[in-house]
């Protein structure tokens, strides 16, 4: 019996150790992938929703002046388009292998869909995406309240920015809401 269970451990480690691999081969797809279904009234506009926000700019910010000044207050030897600290906030998958991100991903897209709804390889599909639970188990990130939500945007909006200003969640959630109407 001991021998059973012991297999049995071993077999459930593997088991967990494989998913977490299969977890971390995700890749980043880029906003233009998410358009191509997010863009229709059906689904709210959502893409537009984005495209109109500063999420969709975050980059373009980093390649002013000013950017580069401040970037150059807090220590940085480079411009602040290369600033890692800088590109944190500013770029979707900054920090992720080349290898993890698609063709189709640009840096230059700023803060995509995929910053807050995770890496989109495994969840794209037309078929996945019709059935939420598919897309939640193959990684599409579901927020189970608002405090979820505004604990990733603090992420970012917060005192560590050189730029902070008081992070109202309520109010900055109502510009980028984008929740597909209801039937």
């Amino acid at each position: 019996m001991k021998k059973v269970l012991i297999l049995l451990l071993v077999l459930s480690l593997a088991l967990l150790f494989s998913l977490q691999s299969f977890s971390a081969d995700k890749k980043y797809v880029g906003v233009k992938m998410c358009k191509a279904c997010h863009n229709t009234e059906k689904q709210g506009k959502q893409f537009d929703i984005w495209q109109k926000s500063k999420h969709a700019d975050a980059f373009k910010a980093l390649k002013t002046e000013a950017a580069d000044k401040i970037a150059k207050q807090k220590g940085s030897d480079k411009p602040a388009a290369e600033t890692p600290e800088c590109l944190a906030c500013h770029v979707t998958a900054h920090d992720v292998a080349a290898t993890l991100k698609d063709k189709g991903f640009a840096m230059e897209d700023g803060i995509q869909c995929e910053a807050c709804h995770g890496p989109g390889s495994e969840y794209k599909s037309m078929t996945i995406m019709k059935d939420k639970a598919k897309a939640v188990a193959a990684g599409l990130t579901d927020f189970k309240d608002d405090a979820a939500k505004e604990k990733l945007c603090k992420t970012c909006h917060n005192e560590k920015s050189p730029t902070y200003k008081e992070f109202k969640f309520k109010d900055m959630w109502a510009k980028i809401a984008h929740m597909r109407p209801k039937k």
